[in-house]
């Protein structure tokens, strides 16, 4: 298992013992190997884009949705995880990062008018971490709830998961990023969120 933890295997198995449906898109592939859960192997296509800043993001999504699309469909929920966050360690501006925030969901409702996106409020960085960085992410997730208010629609609810409460530097493998129980917290959080939105399986 990789040194940075990424929360969706995690969320997968929790995916998996509620025994939703799911189908996990995107054009990368977790490089990370990960053991078969209850006899399934893990699906580990996604979007995420470790380093990447906000306008990354919105450069490569605006890029590649077309053809994600078309090979894979059109995604009916986004987990749109650590909005802004890169930006803030790289000291970039944040209104740019809420203007490229929303602008990313503009697009996902463009392609989807009833897509359902869930965007982080991010977990804090260690206690040690700069005051700039601590300041920067808490003035994210106030907007955070702004933005999820604005861009929900009558047909695509933009909705909130709070990933920083009671998230605490036990669960870091460094400044930034969890280890494999910070990733277990992020899992919980997103299934809590999600468990209600998609159905049953077989």
């Amino acid at each position: 298992r990789p040194t940075y933890e990424s929360y969706r295997y995690e969320f997968w198995k929790l995916l998996v013992d509620g025994k939703k449906s799911v189908d996990f898109i995107g054009s990368i592939t977790d490089e990370a190997t990960y053991p078969t859960y209850q006899n399934v192997r893990f699906d580990n296509d996604h979007e995420g884009r470790g380093g990447f800043t906000s306008g990354q993001i919105l450069s490569a999504v605006s890029d590649k949705i077309e053809g994600i699309i078309t090979e894979h469909g059109t995604p009916d929920i986004v987990l749109l995880s650590s909005p802004g966050g890169n930006d803030g360690l790289q000291n970039l501006s944040y209104d740019d990062a809420v203007r490229n925030v929303n602008e990313l969901i503009d697009l996902l409702q463009a392609k989807n008018p009833n897509i359902t996106i869930i965007i982080e409020q991010m977990a804090p960085p260690k206690t040690n971490a700069s005051t700039s960085l601590k300041n920067y992410l808490t003035r994210m997730n106030s907007e955070v709830a702004n933005i999820a208010a604005a861009q929900t629609t009558s047909t695509s609810k933009v909705m909130t998961v709070d990933m920083n409460t009671g998230f605490t530097d036990v669960l870091l493998a460094d400044e930034v990023h969890y280890n494999e129980a910070g990733a277990k917290f992020i899992a919980e959080r997103y299934y809590n969120a999600i468990k209600d939105l998609v159905k049953q399986g077989q």
